[in-house]
Formats: structure tokens, C-alpha cells, sequence
């Protein structure tokens, strides 16, 4: 049996176990000591198969609840379920979880970088683009890489696309389930928004409830056309307009 150095992006392994061990120490100290948590249905997890799952989750910050995550599929992975304080996991964490993200966001300084090698696959937005909006067809390039990472392990898609709540979901991620045929998970979070800023690396509150749910894997027919498989996944994640609020404001919810 051949050993592996580097993992199916190039990444040198040894590396991405430094990255994970000092993210693992920060993020334990964080989300143990400074908030309170409730997470729900990660025995939904302990079935899954080692490659080809997608998880579908709404998103209120760019990297806290993939790392809050994270943690939740690593102690899954030792017996632990619906909490996250089982730290020993940093000494040999799963390898193969990788997360979606906007390039734009992951050029923005060194940190991004860094995550990287935990784990980011980063794609250009086709709608909008440094604060702008675009209207430009998907790179062919960015589909490789998230079939490459459902084809090889965990990944974690945020299908709206933005930390705005009950915006509408993109169709890229229904062409991507469509094309790669993954179990497909769905996970709602909530508190987020509230304990950190955008990014997710600065607190706002400290002991507010992070909210982790995670539901069974959806039943799917992929012969289904994108626009119903995506209105079943926005119910899924409780962001479709059955969910919104009657005092948001009309017109949230933009077209493509």
C-alpha cells in the first residue's frame, strides 16, 4: 500500500494536520468556553459513507460555521455525539472534509490562506463579485474541483451563496447534486450571526447558543429538474419563503 503525502488538491498532508491541530485548539477554547451550543441529529452522521456526501447548510458567517462543523464531524467520527468537547480528535482528524467558498472571500489576506489547507474549495461566484453584481457563466474549472472533493470525501456547500437569510438558493449547487448523484445532508445553524462578525474571527457576544441541526439524508431523484431539486433543498435548510418571517421585508429574496 502506497503511501499518500498530499491530498487529491496537492496539499501536503503534514501541513494540513499543523492547520487543523492549531485551528482544533482555538476552536475548542472558543465554542466550549465562551458560548453555549446545542446541535441535534449528529447520529445522523455515523452511517454516512467515507466519500460522496454533500452537506447542504444555510450560512451566517464565512468560516465560524465550518468550523463549528468541523468539530461536530470529527467527534462524530470518535463515538460523540451531539456535542463537541472532546477535544482529542486534533491528533488525527478527518482529512478529507472540504468546504465551498467564494474566491474573493479566500484571496482576502493571509488567514484565508491558511484555510486552504483545511480544507476550502474556492470557486468564482457567477453573480457577484467584489461587492458588485456579475452575470457570468460558471467555470468549468470550479465543477472539477467540487466533483473531485464529493468524489474523495465530505464537502459542505452553502447553496444561498451569502449570510443573508432566505436568500435564494443558487441552481449551481442543484446542477453539482445532479451531476455527482452525493447523499445529500441537510444542516440548519442558527446564533452565528449573533455571537460573531461576518467573517466569523471576531466575537460580537460571547454566550450566545449555537444552534447545529442535522437532519436525515434527503430522498432525491436526480432525474428531478435543478429547480425542483433546489426547492426541496431551501426547505430542507429552512430558508425557502414557507420559513421566512412575515416581518421581513418584501424583495429579499432577489432573483438570479
Amino acid at each position: 500500500m502506497s503511501v499518500k503525502f498530499r491530498d487529491p488538491f496537492g496539499y501536503s498532508y503534514l501541513i494540513k494536520r499543523l492547520v487543523i491541530f492549531v485551528f482544533g485548539i482555538v476552536t475548542q477554547f472558543r465554542f466550549n468556553l465562551q458560548f453555549k451550543y446545542r446541535i441535534t441529529g449528529s447520529r445522523h452522521l455515523k452511517d454516512l459513507p467515507d466519500k460522496g456526501v454533500l452537506f447542504v447548510s444555510n450560512h451566517q458567517t464565512y468560516f465560524a460555521d465550518v468550523a463549528f462543523l468541523y468539530n461536530v464531524f470529527n467527534c462524530v467520527r470518535y463515538g460523540v455525539f451531539d456535542r463537541i468537547n472532546w477535544p482529542w480528535f486534533i491528533f488525527n482528524p478527518m482529512l478529507n472534509i472540504y468546504f465551498i467558498a467564494a474566491k474573493e472571500t479566500m484571496k482576502s489576506g493571509l488567514l484565508p490562506k491558511i484555510f486552504e489547507y483545511a480544507g476550502s474549495i474556492s470557486i468564482k461566484r457567477t453573480w457577484r463579485e467584489a461587492g458588485r453584481d456579475v452575470n457570468r457563466g460558471v467555470d468549468p474549472r470550479d465543477i472539477e474541483k467540487i466533483l473531485k472533493a464529493i468524489e474523495t470525501g465530505w464537502v459542505i456547500t452553502f447553496p444561498q451563496g451569502t449570510t443573508k437569510p432566505y436568500a435564494i438558493g443558487r441552481r449551481g449547487t442543484a446542477q453539482i447534486i445532479k451531476m455527482a448523484k452525493p447523499v445529500v445532508v441537510p444542516i440548519v445553524i442558527d446564533g452565528f450571526r449573533r455571537a460573531f462578525d461576518k467573517k466569523g474571527l471576531f466575537i460580537k457576544k460571547k454566550g450566545v447558543t449555537l444552534k447545529v441541526t442535522i437532519k436525515p439524508p434527503l430522498t432525491i431523484d436526480y432525474n428531478n429538474s435543478p429547480e425542483d431539486i433546489m426547492n426541496q433543498i431551501m426547505d430542507a435548510i429552512e430558508q425557502s419563503e414557507h420559513f421566512q418571517p412575515k416581518f421581513i421585508k418584501p424583495g429579499i429574496r432577489k432573483s438570479e
